[in-house]
Parts: structure tokens; sequence; C-alpha cells
């Protein structure tokens, strides 16, 4: 049967009408489902690592390491007498191997773990939990922003040993490194640079270190080496480094390593690294011309030693400065913390009387207030620096700078006394005077770093 015309196109009008309708239905459907999915769709492209800030952040990493083992070991081995060089190399050893242990079970989310807390960072990530090879933190996976941090937490408690090098138990080390990890380090680290603590929300400007390494590690060794006592024949026997050369390649592996810990604190490949970079060069630098000035016009002679120490002196002062002060101010910065370490190992430590075996205090403790401090002011940039959060001077910068140094200084002292107390009841901190005469290499080791 034939249909009408005019009753196919009105059917067939009909039929498009429907079918448009329920074309347009479904895609407003679709849209209203899709909508929601769309920032979850930008976040999740956001969360893909950068392969150059990655990249940049691995070999930093390694550089840290490459710090302690074997930068610090042998810078601190060549210092101290042949008979004790093994003992120091394995205390670094032994001090790396522990810490890495302990951050990986809970030191991370001590420090890192998520909590609201301004003193610690709570139990959210013990064991590392709720983290993948896909989890990322800022712009590189959080498995390489862990393993940074951790060459933090290992070098740190390495450069305390320095300062009682050569007179203490090598058991009585790692059980006081294992504590004093747990209750000053992880909550400083927590305090400056979590987004939760105390002093980070205090506006302190500290960008690879200076109050959570090197003020915390020097305060620490000052009260080990006043708790422990001074080394037996101390100004009686020949206490001279045995190695010179040792030193200066560590100190040189230190320099080289040092652009790991400060451009890496960056934690991407950007200018803030490229700032930080040439601030390593620049107030080492500074740094070691006038550490070897003021020797050579106060002793008539300009020593290798002197020069490591202006190596060292030099990088701890710029660590805390490196992101947020110009090229030249970290000359100025360099060469003021040398000087001051220069006078505080060379004329204070001798009136005050205390055995800080390697300068642990005089150099890092103290390099870290002077650079803390001048953080604050050579950040201004009218002196080249990056300048200032909204509604800060020079003078609120510094004030919030010498608050952060305070706490630091307290928590350490006080809860470093109350941990070698504990480790000296438990295991004791010093060997025999018969083992301390004979050496530690052989007394706590069974070696002998060299044989005639």
């Amino acid at each position: 049967m034939k249909i009408p015309s005019r009753l196919t196109t009105a059917a067939g009008s009909t039929l498009l009408g429907s079918l448009a309708l329920t074309a347009f239905g479904s895609l407003a459907a679709f849209a209203q489902e899709a909508a929601p999915a769309a920032p979850e769709a930008a976040e999740a492209v956001a969360a893909v690592a950068d392969k150059g800030d990655t990249a940049w952040m691995m070999v930093a990493t390694i550089l840290v390491l490459f710090m302690i083992l074997p930068g610090l070991a042998l810078f601190y081995g060549g210092l101290v007498r042949a008979k004790n060089v093994l003992s120091v190399l394995m205390q670094c050893t032994g001090i790396t191997a522990v810490v890495m242990v302990i951050w990986v079970v809970y030191g991370y989310s001590f420090a890192f773990g998520g909590s609201e807390s301004a003193y610690w960072g709570g139990l959210g990530k013990v064991f590392l939990s709720g983290i993948g090879p896909d989890t990322v933190s800022g712009s590189i996976p959080e498995y390489v922003f862990i393993s940074f941090q951790m060459t933090f937490a290992c070098i740190t408690p390495a450069l305390i040993v320095g300062a009682f090098a050569e007179r203490i138990k090598f058991s009585a080390t790692i059980l006081f490194v294992a504590l004093w990890v747990t209750f000053i380090y992880f909550p400083i680290a927590h305090m400056v640079w979590d987004s939760n603590g105390l002093i980070y929300n205090w506006g302190a400007l500290d960008f690879a270190g200076g109050t959570v390494v090197h003020i915390n590690a020097g305060i620490a060794g000052l009260v080990g080496a006043i708790v422990i006592g001074k080394r037996a024949g101390l100004g009686r026997d020949m206490m001279a480094p045995h190695s010179m050369p040792l030193t200066m390649i560590g100190a040189a592996i230190l320099w080289v390593g040092w652009f790991g810990f400060n451009a890496g604190s960056a934690l991407e490949a950007n200018g803030t690294a490229a700032l930080a970079m040439i601030n390593t060069f620049t107030a080492t630098a500074g740094a070691i011309i006038a550490w070897v000035v003021i020797e050579a016009l106060s002793r008539k002679t300009a020593s290798m030693l002197g020069a490591a120490s202006g190596i060292v002196a030099g990088l701890v002062a710029v660590t805390p400065a490196a992101g947020a002060v110009g090229p030249v101010g970290a000359i100025v910065l360099g060469a003021v913390a040398s000087a001051i370490c220069y006078y505080m190992v060379a004329v204070i430590k001798p009136k005050l009387g205390y055995d800080d075996s390697l300068d642990v205090f005089g150099v890092h403790g103290i390099g870290g207030i002077v650079g803390a401090i001048g953080t604050g002011i050579f950040a201004s940039s009218a002196l080249g620096g990056v300048g200032y959060a909204e509604g800060l001077t020079m003078g609120s910068q510094v004030f919030i700078q010498i608050k952060a140094i305070a706490v630091t200084i307290a928590w350490s002292g006080i809860g470093s006394f109350i941990l070698y107390k504990i480790v000296d009841v438990v295991v004791g901190l010093r060997p025999t005077a018969e083992n301390e005469s004979i050496g530690l290499d052989l007394t706590s080791h069974g070696e002998a770093a060299y044989h005639n």
C-alpha cells in the first residue's frame, strides 16, 4: 500500500525530532556526568611527575649520599689520629645504614606524615604506607622526595660524631643516634620544612638546613663534648690530624656533594636551583679566602687545614641562604661566617676549655647561626636577594630567624643532654682508659688502618 507523501513527511519529521531529543538528552546526561570528572582528570594530569625534575632530584640525592660516604667520613677520618681513623669511618657508615632503616619505618612519617601538628608529622605514613611508584610529591615521585630527605636525616647525626671523636663507644654512638633522630631531628625537620610546622608558619627562611642540620648537629655535638669529657692526654699528647690529604679529599667531596644538598633543595630543576648552585660556589670561595687571609695574618702561614675549614664554614653558612640571597651577598656571607668560625675555633674554644674534637660546634653550630641570621639580612632585594614575603622587613625577618635559632638550640640542647644521659646508663658512653689509649680501631673494630 502506498503511503501518502504528506503523511510520510510528517512521520519523518516526528521521527527525526524524537531522535534529536534523544540524542540531546544523552549528550546532556553525558555532560553532567563528565563535569565532575573534569577536575579529577586535570588533577590526574597535574599529578604526573616531571621527568626533568625527577632526573635532577635523583642526581641530587646521590650527591648528598656522596657527601656522607665517602666525603664526611674521609674529612673526619683525616683529622683524627691514625689509631682512630677506622672508628670514625665506621661510625659514619653505621649511622647512615641505621638512619635509612629508621627513616623508612617511621622517620619519614614523623617528619612529613601529613599531621596537622606543629611539632610532628604523625603516624600516617609509617612503613611508607599509601605510597607507591605513581605517588607524586610536587613534580617528582614521592619515593624520590623520601630518598632525598633521607640523606639529610643521615648526614645530620653523622656530623655530630666529630665533636666527641676518639672517645666514644661504637654501640653508644649508634644508640644515641637512633634516639636523637627520633626525638630531635624528625620534630625539627617537621617544624621547619612541613607546611604545618611551627617554624615554617612563622615564615623562617631555611632553604637547605641551617637550623635543621647544622645548628641542630652543632648544639648536640657541643653538649656531647661536654658530657663525655675531654680526650685523654689533651694538651699533653700530640693530637694533630694524621692525614691532611684525606681531609682535603673529604672536604673537596663535601663541596661537590653540597650542590645536591643546596641546589637540590629547590626540589625542581629551575631558576631557584640555579641560584642555589652559584651561591654554593661563591659563598665557599669567599669563606676560603677569608679563613686563609686571617690565618696568614695571625699565624704567618696559610694552612691546608685552614683552607679545608673555610670550605666547610662557607658551605654551612650558605645552606639556609642558598635560594634567597644573591651571588655577591653569598660571598660576603661566606667570608663573614668564616671569620667568626675562625675566631670561635682559634680563640674562644681554648679559652672555654671544652674539647670539641673536630670543631663541630665551632664550624657547623656557629656557621649555621651566622648563616641563618645572615639569610634574613642578605635576602633583601636591596642587597641582591629575592626579597621578603609580603608585610615583612629586614628587621622582622631577622627576628623570625632568631626565634627559629632559639627553638632549635633549646630543643636540641635539652633533648640531647637527656639522651646522652640515657645512653650512658644503658651502654655507657666512654670506652675504658686502656682502650682509648690503644685506639678505637683495634679495641672496637679489631682492625688497623695502617700496617708498618
